[in-house]
């Protein structure tokens, strides 16, 4: 029947909705600039979300951790492929996303008699100079998107766009030092998560999901001081752990991926927060 073109669109959209729903419960990731290079951060229970694809590109996910794990396998081999057959620099994070990730997930998610990548993926990839830093997102129908200075990935657009505001409302933060950098990355880290949070409860409460969604996450108005972002951190990370890794600009050696060990996480983190133990 789905050879029927509106009988695909409705199969389509169904499936949209089927992975919206899957999101909702997910762990918001950030990706900032800032003085030492690139930091990544999300809040994670055991699994890794946070992995280095090559010297200067690292990779961070939301979703089915099994789909996570299959799309890194492949990048991976993918840029040692690229890297041994061409050079080093011409793994780039364009190249990865455009030729391997979005092919990938766009032919899952319209092939709509086989199971959709259950993912969205954020290459954060440090560039020869802060204003070359690149990041690039992509969703689970394999839209993908470049940005500056920052991305991130939430269960919505609106979500994404909310912690975005919250990091671009600190003038220079792309030039904070690195204990500064991560309390600012959590504090967006909690805007995203309770985004999500009042856009689940708006959902439960309205049948007319799409509507209530964007309108929770999106009012601005709503988002809390610093101080309760971060009690908001303190009581999430109570039964987790704080992920976070750094593409440090200055690092030795050509691999600039630096995941930070537990010790040295705790000195960066507000009093009350644990690091996860690195991948």
């Amino acid at each position: 029947m789905y050879e029927e073109p509106y009988r695909w669109i409705e199969a389509v959209g169904n499936r949209r909705h089927y992975l919206d729903e899957q999101f909702t419960k997910g762990a918001p990731v950030v990706a900032s600039a800032c003085a030492d290079g690139i930091l990544m951060l999300t809040v994670s229970r055991g699994t890794p979300k946070l992995y280095e694809i090559y010297d200067r590109i690292a990779l961070g996910g939301m979703g089915h951790p099994a789909d996570l794990e299959k799309l890194r396998f492949s990048l991976l081999e993918m840029a040692h492929v690229e890297g041994f057959n061409r050079s080093p620099s011409d793994v780039t994070g364009a190249r990865l996303m455009k030729y391997g990730l979005a092919p990938a997930i766009k032919q899952a998610f319209e092939e709509i008699y086989k199971a959709p990548f259950i993912v969205k993926i954020l290459l954060a990839e440090l560039g020869t100079r802060p204003e070359r830093d690149l990041f690039l997102t992509i969703n689970y129908d394999g839209t993908f998107e470049e940005s500056r200075r920052w991305a991130s990935l939430g269960a919505t657009a609106a979500v994404q766009a909310q912690m975005g505001r919250y990091l671009e409302s600190h003038t220079g933060f792309e030039q904070a030092p690195l204990k500064q950098a991560v309390e600012m990355a959590l504090c967006a880290w909690a805007v995203g998560s309770l985004a999500q949070a009042a856009a689940d409860a708006a959902d439960e409460e309205d049948t007319s999901a799409s509507t209530s969604v964007d309108k929770a996450a999106g009012d601005a108005s709503s988002v809390p001081d610093k101080a309760s972002l971060l009690a908001h951190v303190r009581q999430t990370v109570a039964e987790k752990s704080v992920e976070c890794i750094l593409l440090e600009r200055n690092g030795p050696g050509s691999s600039k991926y630096r995941a930070f060990r537990p010790e040295e996480l705790g000195d960066l983190l507000p009093s009350g927060m644990r690091a996860a133990n690195p991948a």
